[in-house]
């Protein structure tokens, strides 16, 4: 295979872990790992040997793909860029900070012809990818996304940091359109929404609950699915999926009963299956398990539920 050229724009937390995803895969180089601060830059791409920069401008014609894990409110800027020049870009939820730059790099990924793959982490989770075969027409969701305040992430509101990761995940299984929405949300720490709760009800009578803090105490990643024959509940974290069925009654018994099942998942790598997929992606000129569309529906619902919170406020 054609070794191909890798490049991480952002060199914080996640970008050092897509920098290392990078360095690991067979025939892919990484090459350059950009940031505005040249310790840090140099700090990641020391690691592998990559070449560190400080302005991303400087990767014209040096790479074929890159991840974008800057502060989101840059994301159109710079894989507009990336885009324009012919280089396949990874950009790091949420896809951009609003809908109308959502719908502008959608377009210039098409008008270029290049791959644009948005990192929904959590479609990667082992736990997400093993409860699908159970997860068979829902009628209520359940999330509860809780996280100790830092300060990463809040160049942007809750709903885009945090609660975009189970909005993606919804509707990735909803089978019908959003039919109504109620939310509700508070500034504590910052200036930006911090807690907030959205009810969204879709046409086939499905409702999904969310309550997504980045101000709590403990932290917590679950997500639970009711539906007729089962009820699943999967921890995000911990990567293991729980699924309780209704079994008819055995004889002389009036009622049915429940049974158990617990899956532990504590192999597999979301991050590393999420880059593989994208640079697999780029070498077969294929669509990338998350993609524009992903994208942009994620963000338009985030900026529903935003508008709400506001309003209700009002």
């Amino acid at each position: 295979m054609r070794e191909l050229r890798a490049a991480v724009v952002g060199a914080g937390r996640l970008g050092a872990l897509h920098a290392a995803k990078y360095a690991a895969l067979p025939a892919v180089r990484l090459t350059h790992v950009v940031d505005i601060d040249p310790a840090r830059a140099a700090e990641v791409a020391g690691v592998s040997g990559a070449a560190a920069l400080a302005d991303y401008r400087d990767l014209a014609g040096q790479v074929d793909l890159v991840s974008v894990a800057t502060p989101t409110l840059t994301h159109l800027e710079i894989a507009a860029w990336m885009l324009a020049r012919g280089i396949d870009v990874l950009v790091e939820k949420p896809m951009t900070a609003t809908l109308e730059e959502a719908r502008e790099l959608s377009a210039l990924a098409g008008e270029a012809q290049r791959i644009l793959a948005v990192g929904h982490l959590e479609r990667f989770n082992p736990a997400v990818v093993r409860s699908r075969p159970f997860i068979k027409g829902p009628r209520f969701i359940e999330c509860h996304r809780l996280a100790p305040f830092t300060e990463r992430g809040t160049d942007v509101d809750v709903i885009f940091d945090l609660m975009v990761h189970d909005l993606d995940v919804i509707l990735s299984i909803a089978s019908a359109e959003l039919a109504s929405m109620e939310a509700v949300g508070v500034a504590v720490l910052t200036e930006r929404i911090d807690i907030a709760n959205a009810r969204l009800k879709f046409s086939d009578g499905m409702i999904a609950n969310l309550v997504t803090s980045r101000v709590s105490q403990r932290r917590e990643r679950k997500i639970r699915f009711f539906q007729p024959d089962a009820y699943i509940s999967l921890d995000y974290e911990a990567r293991t999926v729980q699924i309780y069925r209704r079994t008819p009654p055995l004889p002389g018994q009036l009622y049915p009963t429940i049974s158990a099942e617990r899956i532990d998942l504590r192999d597999g790598d979301p991050l590393a299956d999420e880059i593989g997929d994208f640079v697999n992606c780029v070498r077969t000129r294929s669509a990338p398990q998350v993609g524009v569309m992903d994208g942009l529906r994620v963000i338009e619902l985030c900026e529903q539920i935003t508008s709400a919170v506001k309003a209700n406020a009002a």
